[in-house]
């Protein structure tokens, strides 16, 4: 990384509101996101020079294009705002950050307003699930399946089986785990669930198989949310300091970061691995990439990870692709207790999107505001005692674009 990028504040929605129900669009999703996220940063709307909008499938749950002309509504001074949408599936918010951190590292612009967003309750569940389809390759995979994105990572459950061996007890208590966490957190989904301990078990009442070896428990939640962040350059960011009393030490900053894109086809990327250690050798090089250029040697470096959970699974895969386990051994740290709340490198304190909640569009954007907040100490609940350094690391499909953030205060 040759230039900070700095992260001055930003916001969330509560997942946990469903905005069809309470008769609110789109709109005021990305509206109350970024209107929140420029009061965290102390900027003005006349402040931000550009514009990032991360949305996957805005037009098939609402019929919306057009995102970034949503600026010049939320405020008069947003009036002739560059913006550009970027969609990753479920990375989109990621590759929305990526080129604002390309726009301000050119200086072609000092500062920059970075909004995900997704609105997905408006639709059954089964209409939900065909939309998020349009992630993997439409006609060619998963096709006798009734829920796509199950049945797929269901598949990279077989083949960790085959691999390693595959024990679902410990997939259960990554889901436990996230939900406990989540407990904490005042913007989560599924904060005042309730569960049993048949709820994380193979009981198919308690916790009924939806696809394979994924049952409820196992699978992220359908959301509506957005998240916001603000970033700036070190000149502004210092600048933003000396005008608020604060000091450009204490401000987090994007300190390395990865992106990859693997072919879409998930048996391509099964078949190109089997020769190899990593199960999604393009995941581990995101990952590495992001290690290299923030000049770490790996996960003892850091002191807490978001990663994307959008099925147990993607996490047990990540313990092991962010090098905590070995290549078949993520369940070393399951077991020993190395990943929850209390432990070495704790993973999703947010709750993760099994218990956070996972608005697509927003998740990416969602992670970094929470390992910004983690590493200035204002994670309240959720904080974990001395985070200086987070890593974040957001999918979209089957492992087709792995996108990794390292964001630090020192």
């Amino acid at each position: 990384m040759t230039r900070k990028i700095y992260i001055l504040g930003g916001a969330q929605t509560d997942f946990s509101k469903n905005y069809c129900r309470a008769d609110e669009t789109l709109f005021n999703l990305f509206s109350e996101s970024i209107t929140a996220g420029l009061l965290d940063a102390k900027m003005e709307p006349k402040d931000i020079e550009v514009g990032h909008v991360g949305n996957f499938a805005a037009e098939l749950f609402t019929g919306q294009g057009m995102i970034g002309g949503f600026f010049g509504h939320v405020h008069p001074d947003f009036y002739g705002l560059p913006s550009s949408r970027h969609e990753g599936a479920c990375a989109s918010g990621s590759l929305a950050l990526l080129a604002a951190m390309a726009d301000l590292g050119s200086e072609r612009y000092q500062t920059a307003c970075v909004t995900g967003l997704e609105l997905m309750r408006n639709v059954p569940g089964d209409k939900a699930a065909q939309h998020l389809g349009a992630a993997a390759w439409v006609g060619r995979e998963a096709l006798g399946a009734k829920y796509l994105w199950p049945a797929m990572f269901s598949d990279l459950c077989d083949v960790y089986d085959q691999r390693f061996g595959l024990d679902y007890r410990h997939l259960a208590e990554i889901s436990k785990t996230n939900y406990a966490n989540a407990k904490n957190n005042p913007n989560a989904q599924t904060r005042n669930w309730q569960f049993t301990d048949s709820s994380f078990s193979q009981d198919d009442q308690a916790n009924p198989v939806i696809e394979g070896w994924m049952r409820r428990q196992d699978c992220g939640q359908v959301t509506d949310g957005a998240a916001t962040v603000i970033l700036a350059t070190e000149a502004r960011a210092l600048q933003h300091c000396r005008k608020h009393g604060l000091s450009l030490d204490h401000l987090p900053y994007i300190k390395g970061w990865g992106h990859t894109t693997a072919p879409m086809l998930m048996t391509t990327k099964l078949a190109k691995s089997a020769e190899g250690s990593y199960v999604l050798p393009l995941t581990r090089k995101a990952i590495t990439d992001a290690y290299q250029r923030a000049g770490l040697s790996g996960p003892e470096e850091l002191d807490a990870i978001e990663t994307h959970d959008c099925f147990s699974i993607t996490e047990y895969m990540a313990i092991e692709h962010f090098g905590i386990t070995a290549p078949g051994e993520g369940w070393k740290a399951i077991e020993d207790g190395r990943i929850a709340m209390g432990g070495r490198l704790p993973v999703n304190p947010s709750g993760g999107l099994i218990g956070l909640g996972h608005p697509v569009g927003a998740t990416g954007v969602r992670m970094v505001l929470d390992a910004a907040r983690q590493t200035t100490h204002r994670a309240e609940a959720m904080q974990v005692e001395g985070a200086r350094t987070m890593a974040t690391f957001n999918v979209g499909g089957s492992g087709t674009t792995n996108v990794v953030f390292i964001v630090s205060t020192q």
